[in-house]
This record gives structure tokens, sequence and C-alpha cells, in this order.
């Protein structure tokens, strides 16, 4: 890496941690600590929650969408650490895990997932993922499903038919005005880093994938969290995505966004809480 390009992810990730600060100022904050794993003969980037939590504690793995990292994870992810053991993988090809020869599909990426996790001693994780990253959760939890926790998807984009579509171009750009400045500057590092081509061609094979078709095999308890204000992921969608889960709940935060990992990480991270320890006191998931 470049010193330019090197300077422009310590300010990205500078960025992402004055937007936690910001975001978190009403719960505690974890730090993050970076780790590796070989996974297939690649090096893969993992954030990690940094201090150990006392007692029984869930994992709880954060997914980022295509072309993104883990970078803008960390809001959340540092919520969240207080309470859980914390990971946040920068997937083959993202952030700063290496690159394979041709980027991965959607199934590539889940399977990735697999041995990712495998090199992390992860056995039944809770997955949250945002955007295109909940097509990756749901393409494992389908095909995994032993292996797989209860899923929080935030702000899903599982609708590919719509992708690339003008009226789902104006929406994102609608969107956008929308979100914290530091993340303008996070994903602008993201997309430089992981390449133009291969960011076409990722999204041209994300839009290959059907979730529809995998969303009844999902077995594990989905939480489905959608801010008010998103544009690209109406609450009408987020209503018929709920009623083709087998054990579907919807929960919208007030005033947010697409992003709301980043742009309303205190809210997520008491959503997940309080979801993750209600299934706990019911019996229906285990940490």
């Amino acid at each position: 890496m470049g010193l330019l390009a090197h300077t422009s992810l310590r300010l990205a990730e500078r960025a992402g941690s004055r937007r936690a600060l910001e975001g978190l100022g009403g719960l505690p904050m974890g730090a993050l600590r970076s780790t590796w794993h070989q996974v297939n003969d690649l090096r893969i980037h993992t954030r990690v929650s940094a201090q150990p939590v006392p007692g029984r504690a869930w994992s709880v793995v954060l997914l980022h969408g295509l072309v993104a990292s883990s970078t803008y994870m960390v809001p959340t992810g540092m919520g969240l650490a207080p309470y859980f053991r914390v990971y946040a993988p920068d997937l083959p090809g993202f952030g700063r895990s290496q690159k394979p020869r041709r980027p991965l599909d959607v199934a590539g990426l889940a399977d990735s997932l697999a041995a990712w996790m495998d090199a992390a001693g992860l056995e039944n994780p809770a997955l949250v993922a945002n955007s295109s990253g909940c097509q990756f959760a749901v393409d494992f939890a389908s095909r995994y499903p032993e292996r797989c926790g209860p899923l929080v998807l935030l702000g899903p984009t599982l609708d590919t038919r719509h992708h690339g579509t003008p009226k789902q171009v104006v929406r994102w750009l609608a969107d956008g005005v929308r979100e914290p400045p530091s993340l303008n500057v996070i994903m602008a590092q993201d997309y430089r880093t992981f390449g133009l081509l291969r960011a076409l061609r990722s999204l041209r094979s994300a839009r290959k994938d059907v979730p529809e078709e995998k969303l009844p095999h999902v077995r594990s308890p989905v939480l489905v969290v959608r801010g008010a204000k998103d544009r690209i992921f109406p609450r009408t969608r987020a209503e018929a995505l709920v009623q083709s889960l087998p054990q579907g709940r919807l929960e919208e935060v007030p005033g947010a966004g697409h992003t709301l990992n980043f742009n309303a990480p205190e809210a997520v991270v008491k959503l997940i809480r309080r979801y993750l320890y209600e299934l706990e006191a019911r019996g229906e998931a285990q940490p």
C-alpha cells in the first residue's frame, strides 16, 4: 500500500472512530483491535473486541456490504464490544484482506465466511449485516443452517431485481445526502482499495443472486431493521421481507437512513442487545 493510500485509510478509520464517539454518547464503548487469519490461502483481516466479556457472551459477527469494508462497522462494533465478543472481518478482496484472482460471488463470499469462522474458532455466531451484506448472510444461513445463529439485517437490499435501475440509483443518491460526511470518506477509500473494475464485476454478480428463493430455508430467527428515512429499503418491502421469513420481526429506527450501523449506532446496539437477550431468555437461541 502506498503512503497516500495508507494515510487516507488512517483518516477514514479516524472518521469512523469520531462518528462512534458521537453516535454512542449514551452507551459504554469497547476497543477493537486488528487480527489476521489464513483462509483458503488468503490473509484475512478482522477487527475484534479487545477486552474479554465476563460470563457467557454471544459472538457477534458484523458483515459489511459490497465494495465496503469493516471500517464503517466500527461504531456499532465499539458499542457492542462491552456486551459481546465482536468480530468484523474484511471478507476476501475487501478492506485490508488479500484479494482472490477474481471477485467472489455471493455464494463464494458465504463459503469464505464459513472458512473464516473455522479459522476464528466460531460455531454459531449471531450475524449482523448491512445492505448487500445481507445477501451474504442469507446465503450463509440457508446453506449452513447448523452453523448460523440469529440474524440481524440492517437495511437489507435483497430485492436484486431493482439493483442498478434508474429509480434505485436515484434512491441511493438521495439517501447518500442524508449520511454523515465521514461515511463518504470511508466509502471513497474502500472503493479505491477494491478497484472500479472489480466493483463492477461484483455488483453484476450480486444482481444474479436470488435471495427470495433462499429466505424460506432460513431457520434462524431474523430481526429486520430499517431507518425511517431509508429511501433504498422502503417500509413496504421490509414488511414483505418479514412475512417471507419463518421467524421474522421488523423494527424501525426513527430519523435514521440506510447505513444504520454508522448513522444510528446507539439505536442499533440497543436493538441487538434486546433481541439477543430476549431470544436467550425464551430458550430460542443460545450464546
